[in-house]
């Protein structure tokens, strides 16, 4: 299927957080409360809408173990966005490991969207993937990001190759095209 835009998320966090459970709830709509540890990286990828264009979302499944950082700091360089996945360890309220107001507070110094999921009962998976989406388009329909530069985690795709901002390139006459055939 074509798309205007490929975006590449990362997620991270530690060992055992659910950065799995996250990615398979947001890419299949299901939840695997058992899986193998992710081993360096893994992959998925769901193509969404946003203001009426296709994106796809590659995202990568990083591993948390402290044995894999200097591997998976390698990911991080040429990502367009990052979901940071924290477990809260317990679902009641008066016992909870890190409280909300906390996180938000995180969110807030250093200019990140906050938003609690569960990848259990699939509670704002969908809109924490979106959301974040969202405001990369934003950025590059603002100039912010330049979508010709793949360092930035995005890629222009072939629905898009020719309109998408900050890409001025020629149309070819019939007459002109070169190659073989």
């Amino acid at each position: 299927m074509a798309y205007a835009y490929l975006f590449k998320y990362i997620i991270i966090g530690d060992t055992g957080v659910g950065k799995s459970c996250l990615l398979l709830q947001f890419t299949d709509k299901r939840f695997q409360p058992v899986h193998d540890l992710t081993i360096g990286v893994e992959f998925g990828a769901r193509m969404i809408t946003i203001d009426g264009k296709q994106i796809k979302l590659q995202i990568w499944d990083t591993a948390g173990q402290e044995s894999f950082r200097s591997i998976t700091r390698s990911y991080y360089r040429g990502a367009a966005g990052a979901l940071l996945v924290y477990d809260i360890t317990h679902d009641l309220f008066a016992r909870r490991e890190v409280q909300k107001e906390e996180g938000e507070a995180f969110a807030r110094e250093h200019g990140l969207i906050f938003m609690e999921t569960s990848a259990k009962t699939a509670a704002n998976v969908e809109e924490a993937f979106i959301n974040t989406a969202r405001e990369i388009y934003t950025k590059i329909q603002e100039g912010v990001f330049d979508p010709t530069n793949e360092v930035n985690g995005i890629k222009i795709g072939p629905q898009n190759i020719n309109s998408a901002p900050g890409t001025n390139r020629p149309n070819v006459n019939s007459n002109e095209r070169g190659g073989c055939c």
